[in-house]
């Protein structure tokens, strides 16, 4: 019997046998159980789940008359809207592959996302279009995308209806203007509306996917350099989505705020599939706004919100919280960053509400270890998930080690991704086998308590996380050496009163760029070319970085004279 079995939700079985079809079929069935019911919010107008399949079979209509064949990869680069909804589950109905990109990756970060999938098509939206199509025509003519559809957000909502609380003044200058579309070098630019209202002769194909077919490739990034394709199937994807909808009480009453991002993992699957599965609503949002955010869930009576820590500190610092209805939620919960154990505090004595804190990966679909909503430990991952065997093993020889010792989580469930895309080495160094079960190496350093909670302690791989975003430096490093001034640079995390941790770069200028170049030359160009996200912050100018024997850069070294630093007297 494992350890957490006394915390296990009593309702829940410890397995589940989800649906052997294609997650399209998700969406083809709500829409014949409920199709009046309100499938998706967005700026004050309504969805119904018959309306959403219609678009999507429509979409998908006109991707295959652009040449999208069954397994093919194709790009989806968006901030929360309806238009992504509609083409992820477009591309699913075809049977091809969706390719989910962080929107706010810039065209250089972008050309990997065209190149390593063989990515002919991407659909995006008008404001992010410049970069995907900068992206492509900076690449060989063979490699170019073939077609770019492009969506203005006022293709799905009436401006003149929309009121101040739905698109404060912060939104409107980014989603109001009709933006004049791109040109591809070597391709046909599309436009949403057009494609939208334009009808396609002939039948789709018949959906033919099952469990073991390929239907996502979000990308992570790791310890060297570029972002790795996770190749998840309709049936790694599908578990989690049923397995989330289950273990948050979920029922086709469920009203959802999905703002947490859809091109992210758990804003996929937690939020939209789950959805989906579930018959339920979701009110989506672009991007966060806390005002939105309050008058959202009281408008539309919104009983589960999915988020990250920081959304749920900025909401309760409004000055405007007393105005809202925040009574119809009954789950709130999120991961990415441990929710400080003062404010889990107050959303319980104030609201009545147990924060449920979870951990996932982009290689396991989201959750492999949620806590049990109705006992939930702060500040911690949880216990193992539904379907998920996970232990804690020594990094260097695998053993597994006993309670309260800190060790390698590693994890086995149908919701682990197959492998790495176009890379078998990778893949190998991931996994190892045990007991008949193949375990995946998740990086992350933890231990289990005498309950079977597990709880972090470190991190085996580099990595910053900022505001629940994984930052890799290596890629980081990769794009500042394009700077004509950086000779060398290391990034490492320093501490953020807000974000949790931020990005500071460490760099050594070249000899002929000394005293031309300031730091925030350094900053401004960062911001320029890769995500916000992913920019320092902080930028140090040093004479050289500290180097092991080999010639290898010590980040360890840098990393702790930083922290050191911080910690110090003077500094505080």
């Amino acid at each position: 019997m494992s350890a957490h079995a006394a915390v296990w939700p009593a309702r829940l079985p410890a397995k589940i046998t989800p649906p052997s079809t294609s997650l399209w079929m998700n969406l083809a069935i709500s829409a014949l159980r409920y199709p009046d019911k309100v499938a998706l919010v967005f700026m004050g107008r309504v969805w119904t789940f018959q309306e959403l399949m219609a678009s999507a079979e429509q979409m998908a209509k006109q991707l295959a008359a652009l040449g999208v064949r069954a397994g093919d990869r194709v790009v989806i680069d968006m901030q929360n809207c309806p238009q992504l909804v509609v083409t992820h589950f477009a591309i699913l109905r075809l049977d091809a592959v969706v390719v989910p990109v962080n929107p706010m990756n810039r065209a250089e970060e972008l050309k990997h996302y065209i190149t390593d999938p063989d990515t002919r098509v991407a659909v995006t939206t008008a404001d992010l279009a410049p970069e995907l199509a900068q992206a492509s025509n900076a690449l060989p003519p063979e490699q170019q995308l073939q077609h770019l559809v492009v969506t203005q957000f006022t293709d799905v909502f009436d401006a003149e209806t929309v009121t101040p609380a739905d698109l404060p003044e912060s939104w409107r200058a980014w989603l109001l203007p009709v933006r004049a579309l791109p040109a591809l070098q070597a391709g046909q630019v599309h436009a949403w509306s057009v494609l939208m209202a334009t009808p396609v002769a002939g039948a789709l194909p018949a959906v033919k996917a099952g469990p073991d077919d390929l239907a996502v490739l979000p990308y992570t990034s790791g310890t060297t350099g570029l972002p790795k394709g996770c190749m998840h199937t309709h049936g790694t994807i599908m578990h989690n989505a049923m397995a989330s909808g289950l273990w948050g009480n979920g029922t086709p009453e469920n009203v959802t705020l999905c703002v947490v991002p859809m091109f992210h993992i758990t804003g996929m699957v937690s939020v939209m599939h789950a959805s989906i599965f579930l018959g339920a609503s979701l009110v989506i949002m672009p991007r966060w706004d806390r005002d939105v955010a309050g008058h959202l869930i009281s408008k539309w009576k919104v009983t589960h919100w999915t988020n990250i820590p920081t959304m749920v500190i900025d909401l309760l610092g409004s000055p405007q919280l007393d105005r809202y209805d925040l009574t119809s939620l009954a789950y709130i919960g999120g991961g990415g960053a441990a929710m400080p154990e003062a404010v889990a505090q107050r959303l319980l004595d104030q609201f009545g509400l147990r924060y449920v804190e979870g951990y996932g990966l982009t290689e396991t679909a989201a959750p492999s270890h949620t806590n049990p909503p109705d006992a939930p430990k702060k500040q911690c991952l949880g216990i193992p998930f539904l379907s998920v065997e996970s232990r804690i093993v020594d990094p260097e020889t695998l053993a597994e080690l006993p309670t309260g010792e800190s060790g390698e989580i590693v994890i086995s469930g149908p919701q682990v991704f197959k492998g790495y895309w176009k890379r078998p080495d990778a893949t190998e160094d991931a996994f190892f086998e045990r007991d008949g079960l193949r375990f995946f190496r998740s990086g992350d350093m933890g231990r289990v308590d005498e309950a079977g909670y597990f709880f972090m302690t470190d991190r085996l791989k580099r990595m910053i996380n900022a505001s629940g975003f994984k930052v890799w430096p290596a890629e980081v490093e990769a794009l500042m050496f394009r700077h004509p001034a950086i000779q060398e640079a290391c990034i490492i995390a320093t501490r953020d009163a807000y974000r949790g941790e931020s990005v500071k770069a460490v760099v050594v200028l070249r000899q002929n760029h000394k005293g031309q170049v300031s730091e925030q030359d350094i900053i401004d160009w960062c911001r320029d070319n890769m995500a916000v996200y992913k920019m320092p912050r902080v930028v140090s100018f040093v004479d050289a970085l500290p180097k092991s024997g080999s010639g290898k850069v010590m980040w360890r070294a840098l990393q702790e004279a930083e922290m050191a630093a911080l910690d110090s007297p003077a500094a505080a």
